[in-house]
């Protein structure tokens, strides 16, 4: 099976125009073949995307794109509850990133986000049971892990391949507390960082972001020369991960290092000059500290 690029959902508080606009360009121009829409990370932005989510599913359907709808990492309350039940129910695909969601759609085709802890091939198979189509393994897992869920699984698996990766998600709202605002009065502080809020040590050493009540990785996930070894261990999705950059560009240079037109170490060169702002990682797949960016090959690799 060829692999597919696929485009995750936007983690961060983008204007709802600009988050719009950003999705007609990946209709118009990005080479992917999935895409999942909609708020993960908080459910006061939901009224905000509201508007959009239909015209933007229909564009990129029409521009021949599978979509998916992302739900929530974390349900705090009966009306985030009600929401995601009406996600669920309304007949699109549903990413399901939180377990009770999950049980709700057993039984219908659905797919299961980062945020669901999978990391061994019994609880895939308990998916595979219950109609799940396709699985985006947990960013943390190294190379091991992944080829052995891959040998025995019955459905397809992504890995997010790049992007700040998604690390924690609470009921505190990080940025609420860094503006010296309450959660229920935040002002959409996030807003004023579209790539997440950088966060250093003690020793002013960068270590992590935040993005409301989210954690992230500081580093960006940026695995190119670990593609091949993924593709022939069984892996067929490969996600990118939104960020406030040329997102089309990025979703160019992984198709054609993908169709083997690019080397991956040209790519990576690209992937500087396009995101020029961004230390890149791929440490996890490696088995070290997931902020290491490793150029040795992965077991088995060429």
């Amino acid at each position: 099976m060829s692999a597919r690029l696929a485009l995750g959902p936007v983690f961060f508080n983008w204007d709802a125009e600009a988050w719009r606009d950003f999705y007609f360009r990946i209709a118009d121009e990005a080479p992917v073949d999935v895409v999942y829409i909609g708020e993960v990370v908080c459910s006061k932005r939901l009224p905000l995307l509201a508007p959009h989510l239909e015209p933007v599913m229909q564009r990129l359907r029409r521009a021949g794109k599978e979509v998916a709808l992302s739900s929530l990492a974390l349900i705090a309350n009966e009306r985030e509850a009600v929401a995601m039940r009406g996600l669920c129910d309304g007949g699109a695909l549903v990413e399901a990133n939180d377990m009770g969601l999950a049980r709700r759609l057993a039984g219908r085709p659905h797919v299961l986000g980062p945020f669901v802890n999978i990391y061994n091939e019994s609880t895939l198979a308990y998916f595979a049971r219950n109609g799940a189509l396709r699985a985006c393994l947990p960013p943390e897992l190294p190379a091991a892990s992944i080829e052995r869920m891959a040998a025995g699984t019955p459905i397809e698996l992504e890995v997010l391949v790049f992007g700040r990766l998604p690390l924690a998600i609470s009921a505190r709202c990080f940025h609420a507390r860094v503006h010296d605002l309450h959660k229920d009065a935040c002002q959409f502080a996030c807003g004023q960082d579209p790539n997440g809020l950088p966060v250093e040590t003690l020793d002013h050493e960068p270590f992590l972001a935040i993005n409301g009540t989210q954690v992230l990785s500081h580093a960006c996930c940026a695995l190119l020369g670990e593609l091949g070894w993924l593709g022939r261990a069984g892996i067929v999705v490969f996600r990118l991960s939104p960020m406030a950059i040329e997102m089309p560009a990025v979703a160019r240079i992984y198709r054609d290092v993908t169709d083997g037109r690019l080397d991956p170490d040209e790519a990576l060169a690209m992937l500087r000059e396009t995101a020029p702002d961004f230390v890149f990682a791929n440490g996890f797949i490696h088995g070290t500290e997931g902020r290491a960016f490793e150029r040795a090959a992965l077991p088995g690799g060429e």
